[in-house]
């Protein structure tokens, strides 16, 4: 499903009433929400968006599929079968929203938590497992699908973003750049870097930040004295919150920051106020510190929830499509599960491939060394 890039225009009316956007709790930023937890449309002033019921259920159909494909690894990764897994639960909407925002020649630099937004690029969900298999170094070819490499240090593709956002000025292309990155990388300094660089040389890129509340087991009120959104002022571009656990309004926002980028206005930070679910990966327990009320008040927020409400009180889904649906996602899982069982050994000398692009002596040197260390276990067995 490919929703359409347009600009943003004004929201479809249709037979349920559209109230205006409610106020956020006193002493709360202004977040902006265009489907409420109880799956009720509001319009809001600046952001906008008229989708066509097929979009509706195809946005909804990323969100469930993305978080099967998640729950399944989560259970591989149980059962031994993968090493480590970085859970997206909860933050489906921020990424099938911002996903779906972006053009085909639009690049994404993820973290290792984006199994939604690589969903939006194509990226076949098998492929995401081998690394945390540990048989490949990544499993995609980046240039396939314009959607980088799973990043694990912390923050510094932002400025992988940045660089590249540069170069696509540079080169006079209307593309743009989206980097991603979540609340606890908002305080490195590679962030801050990028943001200086991006703003200074006008680049088009958006910084795109899944505030879950948690950097692992850090909460934002020890990160931050200010809403994170509102740290793009002082590197004089704007900054933007989005309800994170509404499709819609990421859509609608990820969409108006992109535009602006290839437009040539520069950057734009949105964030994306949601909350992690699961632990920050499988080797994380939370409840060692945070509370179990905490996680059932953003329950009642659920993305996935909201959004089946909305389209079943509107009429554009039926229990025949939920059925489907269903099939469709036990589909999926089983060919996850069978595609990471059968996932061949990698070649032990793989890792000295590709390294540099014309050889090294040292890589030379050290390959030769592991292929003797390799032999003399041959040689013991003998």
């Amino acid at each position: 499903m490919t929703v359409e890039s347009t600009a943003a225009r004004k929201p479809r009316r249709s037979s349920g009433k559209r109230a205006g956007a409610k106020k956020p709790p006193a002493g709360q930023p202004e977040l902006v929400q265009l489907l409420t937890p109880e799956g009720e449309r509001v319009e809001h002033p600046e952001y906008s968006i008229d989708l066509t019921p097929d979009e509706l259920r195809g946005l909804y159909r990323d969100m469930v599929l993305t978080r099967r494909f998640d729950a399944e690894a989560t259970a591989l990764q149980r059962q031994g079968e993968l090493g480590l897994w970085a859970s997206l639960l909860g933050q489906e909407a921020a990424q099938i929203g911002s996903g779906r925002a972006l053009r085909e020649d639009d690049y994404v630099f993820p973290t290792y938590r984006e199994h939604g937004v690589a969903w939006c690029r194509g990226v076949d969900p098998t492929n995401l497992l081998g690394m945390f298999r540990g048989v490949n170094h990544g499993g995609w070819d980046p240039n396939s699908n314009n959607f980088h490499l799973y990043t694990i240090v912390i923050g510094s593709q932002t400025l992988h973003a940045t660089g590249y956002a540069m170069g696509v000025a540079k080169d006079g292309a209307d593309s743009a750049v989206i980097a991603y990155f979540g609340d606890g990388a908002s305080s490195q300094g590679d962030v801050a870097e990028a943001f200086t660089f991006s703003a200074v040389y006008n680049a088009p890129v958006v910084f795109f930040c899944q505030n879950n509340q948690w950097a692992i087991s850090e909460p934002t009120e020890r990160q931050t004295r200010v809403p994170l959104y509102q740290r793009a002022q002082g590197f004089g571009f704007p900054g933007v919150r989005v309800d994170g656990n509404d499709v819609l309004a990421c859509l609608a926002v990820t969409r108006s920051a992109l535009e602006r980028a290839r437009s040539g206005q520069g950057p734009t930070l949105v964030e994306a106020f949601t909350y992690r679910m699961g632990a920050h990966t499988t080797s994380d327990d939370p409840t060692k510190y945070r509370q179990d009320d905490e996680r059932a008040a953003w329950e009642a927020k659920d993305p996935i929830q909201r959004l089946k409400v909305y389209l079943e009180k509107e009429g554009h889904a039926d229990e025949a499509y939920f059925a489907a649906l269903e099939t469709e996602s036990d589909a999926l899982a089983k060919r996850v599960r069978e595609a990471v069982r059968a996932m061949p050994d990698p070649d032990s000398m793989a890792m000295f491939e590709n390294v540099y692009a014309d050889g090294h002596a040292l890589v030379d040197e050290e390959r030769a060394q592991f292929a003797a260390y390799q032999a003399s276990f041959a040689e013991e067995g003998n």
